[in-house]
């Protein structure tokens, strides 16, 4: 059985998921108290006649609405852990200003909003789903992507789902365009030398072999690139033995074009020769692909 808690800040992106793992086959159930859910899962494991309802993928929307029972949500979870059950707790976010303006565009009302401003339900809710988020698996930062992109993020959730390995996503960023709040580990690829500045480099990207030739000539950036490749792989053990499900590294340059994108494709390649499943994205890749000239990226 495929098993997702999909739980989160209100308008970060929650609906959408559920459409998505509706498409994909999965039975969803939204806004369900969490004290329920180990009878639900027993439920349609087992049915009423013990064979079960033939349901295989399940995803259940656990939220503030429910925040009388939110406390109860710790003890659901062990319960289906007891059951032998793996799941994925996804847990979306988002920034307050974007939230905000997410609630002013579509003039829908915050769960928490009956007797607070908009900014105090926001803050409130944040301090009510701490521990739930404490125990998310997975955390999708919904604040600068699109839906194709949230789509791709639960899609690699998902294939990585029947693997009891650590997913470890590895993604390249502009600084320019803000930094995830999802990030295990953030790295600033700044300090090297920008190949935007040479000619004839500007308008490759850091997956180019011209941009690695170039930055390879930097005795600091083999170096930096071995430093961080040894300390995850000496933290993603420790990780593992905790039963972290996923680990989040950034790279981050200016622009997210050169630099960062070239950092996050050599670590990627190290941890995947050193055994781990790493999923590699290109977040601000193709930003500004007019200022640079459309190119078509390796």
């Amino acid at each position: 059985m495929e098993l997702i808690i999909l739980t989160g800040m209100s308008g970060a992106g929650k609906s959408a998921a559920v459409r998505y793992l509706e498409d994909l086959g999965f039975f969803c159930m939204d806004n369900v108290p969490p004290y329920v859910l180990p009878d639900l899962v027993t439920g349609f494991c087992k049915g009423r006649s013990g064979e079960g309802f033939g349901v295989s993928k399940l995803a259940f929307v656990v939220d503030v609405r429910s925040s009388e029972y939110l406390d109860g949500f710790s003890d659901a979870m062990a319960q289906i852990n007891d059951m032998g059950i793996p799941y994925k707790i996804i847990f979306f976010e988002a920034s307050d200003h974007v939230l905000i303006d997410r609630y002013q565009e579509t003039r829908r009302k915050h769960p928490l909003a009956n007797k607070m401003s908009l900014v105090d339900a926001i803050a409130a809710e944040r301090a009510k789903l701490s521990n739930v988020r404490s125990m998310a698996t997975n955390i999708i930062d919904t604040s600068r992507i699109k839906e194709n992109t949230l789509r791709m993020k639960i899609g690699e959730i998902i294939e990585a789902g029947e693997s009891s390995a650590m997913v470890i996503f590895v993604e390249s960023f502009g600084f320019k365009y803000g930094v995830s709040v999802d990030f295990d580990y953030c790295f600033d690829a700044r300090f090297l030398p920008n190949p935007y500045y040479i000619a004839g480099l500007r308008n490759h990207t850091g997956a180019d072999k011209e941009v690695s030739d170039y930055l390879e000539t930097f005795p600091e950036t083999a170096e930096f690139i071995d430093r961080v490749t040894g300390l995850m792989k000496f933290t993603i053990p420790y990780y593992i033995d905790e039963g972290k499900g996923s680990l989040h590294i950034g790279f981050g340059c200016t622009g997210g074009r050169h630099r960062s994108v070239y950092c996050a494709e050599k670590v990627a390649s190290l941890l995947r020769k050193a055994g781990y499943n790493c999923i590699l994205h290109h977040r601000d890749i193709d930003k500004e692909a007019a200022r640079y000239g459309k190119q078509e990226n390796t």
